[in-house]
């Protein structure tokens, strides 16, 4: 299946991955970053991206995992053996050794996908393309460096913030660069919920989600912040604040 070509969504930042998930390629003064992972067929247009900045997968010295399941940690094994650091909150660090099938033994999600399946049954197309990228076989990750808390990552290019925001797994967190005004949610807060099909913010449905009264409850975190724009692990780009976006998750509530 062709995937959709990286976009620039904000100077030297990159959007990768397909219409199921994004990752995203940041540049700096000191180097290059990645937010999250994709799955192992990202590799080739992660790979294209670099290639047309005179880079490689070497060169990435960095990646910030937002939580542990496997549709944002596929390439975390092949950038670390390439010498970047993978970086993730200590709560998921055990999906990472463990591999990825054992995301739903650490975050056990609250729900059962099959009511969502039964509703919405083209739905499943996201989970298999998931298994065909193969999300559920990359190899599993030793030797991560972790956070316990909200914490700046003095170590990693721009020194991002990391915002811990328990919910959708133990340890998701987001990651916020406040001089680029830029602000990495995950699955913490989402614009697309492949499973119920809305669009615009959102928590994840609670068949992919730990514990999502948590989730709504972590937004507070996110409202002491301010960005221009906020990234999502899955849908498109929001600009129109963290607090309009917040509030619209919140009114939406759980699903």
């Amino acid at each position: 299946m062709s995937r959709p070509a990286p976009t620039q969504v904000a100077p030297g930042v990159h959007r990768l991955g397909d219409h199921g998930v994004n990752f995203y390629l940041i540049e700096g003064p000191d180097g290059l970053i990645l937010i999250d992972a994709g799955v192992p067929a990202h590799l080739e247009q992660l790979r294209g991206l670099l290639a047309g900045l005179g880079s490689s997968v070497a060169d990435v010295r960095a990646v910030l995992l937002t939580h542990g399941h496997p549709d944002h940690t596929g390439l975390a094994h092949t950038l670390q053996e390439a010498g970047a650091v993978i970086w993730i909150h200590e709560r998921d660090a055990a999906i990472l050794h463990d591999g990825p099938r054992s995301a739903t033994r650490h975050a056990k999600p609250e729900r059962s996908m099959l009511p969502y399946l039964l509703r919405r049954p083209s739905s499943l197309a996201l989970v298999l393309q998931l298994a065909r990228a193969g999300a559920f076989t990359a190899p599993a990750v030793q030797d991560a460096r972790v956070f316990g808390a909200d914490q700046v990552l003095k170590d990693v290019p721009g020194a991002p913030q990391a915002v811990v925001l328990p919910g959708h797994t133990p340890g998701s967190a987001a990651y916020f660069f406040a001089d680029r005004g830029l602000l990495f949610t995950g699955d913490a807060l989402v614009t697309e919920d492949g499973l119920s099909g809305h669009t615009g913010p959102t928590i994840v449905s609670r068949c992919f989600t730990h514990d999502s009264r948590a989730a709504l409850t972590a937004l507070d975190r996110l409202d002491e912040l301010t960005a221009d724009l906020l990234l999502p692990g899955h849908g498109a780009p929001f600009t129109d604040g963290i607090r309009t976006a917040t509030q619209q998750a919140r009114h939406l509530g759980v699903h």
